[in-house]
């Protein structure tokens, strides 16, 4: 069966979420959820969790953590754990009441940080349990903008502090950019995780996989090991083709696009903005240059020799 990979080390930041069993209700009353935050609270006095946003909704949760030591798979045993046994006990069941393990995503807070909170603080108006993420009780959204003193246990000066240095101005700073997309559609910060497990630059996750993943060994039953040490990356891509195609920029270009679309894994958006152009040019691009090589014998050989060197 297959596991989530679990990257665990001082200082890391993750987005964690779980699911009710059979996507049922894990949180049936006030108390309940008022006895998850106590759990969380605890977590940060026992174990240095800081929590800097969270959202429980009906049958999952979100949270916004980050582990000054490194310890991850503790704090989680000790806020699903000491939830489960809670719910249990008060319901007179037996079992699991979480779906599976929980998502834990790691995440380069300095790009993300701002997006996941106000993601996370819109959860409720997504699911439409809300019009505005202010009339929903169980985020952290209110105490973000003052209408509510925050617990001591709630980290919020980091993600305020994006928004002014005065108190009063970062809140209000941070109102105003949730209520942006308070009515609009728009795509999830989590669509640029890779491998399920990490959110951040192409340096973030060279960094990572060379810092915490280099000892990893392919695994069928950690299904992300073996797609991040298959994923060759776009810097990696980029500097070969300038060494092999310098002395023809505009053929190089079209090159790059090409091969970070076919082998990075990245989204069209996140390959667009290396090259300065929207989704839809990177795939009219791509377009273009495939029909190209079905057309170019010569040159379609060449790549395909350029792209086993990629991969040695």
């Amino acid at each position: 069966m297959a596991r989530p990979l679990r990257i665990a080390f001082p200082g890391a930041f993750y987005h964690v979420t779980a699911r009710g069993n059979e996507r049922k209700a894990v949180f049936k009353s006030i108390r309940d959820r008022q006895k998850f935050l106590e759990y969380l609270e605890t977590a940060t006095a026992r174990y240095n969790a800081l929590i800097h946003a969270y959202c429980l909704m009906d049958n999952h949760y979100h949270l916004l953590l980050e582990t000054p030591s490194g310890n991850l798979p503790q704090i989680m045993r000790h806020i699903n754990g000491a939830y489960t046994t809670y719910f249990n006990v008060k319901r007179a069941r037996a079992g699991h009441l979480f779906q599976g393990r929980y998502k834990a995503i790691v995440v380069q807070m300095d790009a993300y940080a701002k997006e996941l909170s106000r993601y996370i603080h819109l959860n409720p108006v997504r699911a439409k349990l809300a019009e505005t993420p202010d009339k929903y009780e169980w985020s952290s959204y209110n105490f973000y903008i003052g209408v509510k003193k925050a617990p001591g246990w709630l980290h919020r000066d980091f993600i305020l502090g994006y928004f002014g240095d005065k108190v009063s101005n970062a809140q209000l700073g941070y109102k105003k950019f949730v209520s942006l997309l308070v009515a609009r559609k728009y795509d999830s910060p989590l669509k640029e995780v890779t491998a399920s497990v990490l959110l951040g630059s192409q340096d973030f996750i060279q960094f990572i996989k060379g810092s915490y993943l280099s000892d990893k060994t392919p695994d069928r039953d950690l299904p992300a090991i073996r797609q991040l040490g298959s994923r060759i990356t776009y810097l990696e891509i980029c500097d070969m083709v300038e060494l092999e195609f310098r002395q023809d920029p505009v053929a190089a270009r079209n090159i790059k696009l090409y091969l970070c679309r076919k082998h990075t894994g990245e989204k069209l958006r996140t390959i667009g903005a290396q090259f300065g152009i929207g989704d839809a040019a990177v795939t009219q691009a791509c377009k273009r240059f495939k029909l190209r090589l079905e057309k170019d014998r010569k040159l379609r050989k060449k790549i395909e020799q350029f792209e086993k060197k990629l991969f040695l």
